[in-house]
């Protein structure tokens, strides 16, 4: 039975959380919704936009809101776009393929994993908006140009080098639900662990029916794609170094963004090493805990990266005023990962239009009430921020 998303039902990305959870096993929500070890930059990453106070602006009508912005060169008809977030197959049928559609249809971008579950030509054809694709270097270097030369003639336009995955993070979720043992595919050790799928014989019945225990069909191996095992063993085999850099801009003929920047040194890094965009993100926190929140450092990487190149924001967003304050410090545009996830499991493609429905109703509104009437022209001055924020360049 189709769940309901419309108004009063679903009125926030938290209500969408609440039916995510309500829909899928224990193992399958908490890879959405975890961090790493315990969890502090998850909570902080969230947290840290309620020190951030807005300073509207009175008497100023403003009848329509221009929410349009410029990225690497594309149009998008907001200013945020779809995160890569892997193995969307995990929490509705051909999960990334309704995200990316349901992206296009909103006039934004969207970006896949190379951890996807579907076919990167596919989840292309299924958007009529502009997508990018995410790199990992698992499988070695000449596993990631083969991905890297399907997606240009797919049609990506630009590519996200995702840097902060020398090892993967300290999910305690992970194991205490199970999860490698439930995708060993041995009965005896999934056994203690099967009650939580067996409990949501709905999720059961469509992942079983959309395959069951997929593979990575972008990461392909001599013997065939990569299997859906235990991907922590792939990515600490598979780091990746600005010395990388130079290897990938021959074989990307696009623009190149780096993913993953947290301090000022490495966003000039990236600017000296030919980067044309960065990423201020940790990864959503599920990799080094106690980092700082992204909100936070993102002044510090504006600065430092002086005008020269895009800076996008991801990490902790979950309104649109949060949206809106990440603009106000200087990002170009801001990428959602768990808010558009949460509606894809709650509702698959309509819950991610949902889950865009709601933070660009909720940019509008704080554009009026702001007195500000286009994202682009906000600036710090519509914001108070803490003074511990600004002392770093």
């Amino acid at each position: 039975m189709a769940r309901n998303l419309a108004p009063p039902h679903v009125l926030n990305v938290g209500d969408l959380r609440r039916l995510a959870r309500n829909h899928l096993p224990r193992m399958a929500f908490d890879y959405i919704d975890g961090g790493a070890d315990r969890e502090i930059t998850l909570r902080e990453n969230c947290a840290a936009f309620d020190q951030v106070l807005f300073r509207p602006r009175c008497a100023v009508a403003t009848p329509t809101c221009d929410l349009k912005t410029t990225v690497l060169g594309t149009t998008l008809d907001l200013p945020f776009a779809l995160a890569p977030v892997g193995s969307s197959r995990m929490f509705h049928p051909r999960g990334e393929e309704a995200a990316a559609r349901a992206a296009g249809r909103a006039g934004t971008a969207y970006t896949l994993s190379t951890l996807s579950g579907c076919r990167l030509e596919d989840v292309k054809a299924a958007t009529r908006g502009p997508a990018w694709y995410q790199l990992y270097l698992v499988g070695g270097h000449d596993v990631a140009r083969a991905a890297m030369d399907r997606a240009q003639s797919a049609g990506y336009t630009a590519l996200f080098v995702t840097m902060d995955t020398a090892v993967a993070g300290m999910r305690e979720r992970d194991p205490r639900n199970g999860t490698k043992e439930l995708l060993s595919g041995n009965p005896f050790t999934m056994l203690p662990f099967l009650p939580q799928i067996l409990a949501r014989p709905r999720w059961l019945a469509a992942w079983w029916r959309d395959g069951g225990l997929m593979n990575f069909p972008n990461i392909v191996l001599p013997d065939g794609p990569m299997g859906y095992a235990d991907v922590s063993a792939a990515l600490e085999q598979a780091p990746v170094s600005w010395a990388d850099l130079a290897w990938i801009r021959e074989a990307w003929k696009g623009p190149i963004v780096v993913k993953g920047v947290h301090v000022g040194d490495d966003a000039r890094r990236a600017v000296d090493e030919g980067a044309d965009a960065i990423v201020v993100s940790n990864h959503g926190a599920r990799q080094l805990d106690t980092v700082a929140p992204t909100i936070r450092v993102l002044p510090e990487i504006v600065a430092a990266a002086k005008g020269q190149v895009e800076v996008l924001m991801d990490g902790g967003i979950r309104s649109g005023s949060d949206v809106v304050k990440a603009l106000c410090l200087g990002a170009r545009a801001v990428l959602i990962g768990r808010a558009y996830a949460y509606g894809l499991a709650a509702g698959g493609e309509a819950g991610v239009t949902r889950a865009i429905d709601i933070l660009r109703a909720d940019i509008v509104r704080t554009l009026k009430l702001l007195g500000c009437d286009a994202t682009v022209r906000l600036d710090r001055s519509f914001v108070d921020v803490p003074s511990g924020w600004l002392t770093r360049a």
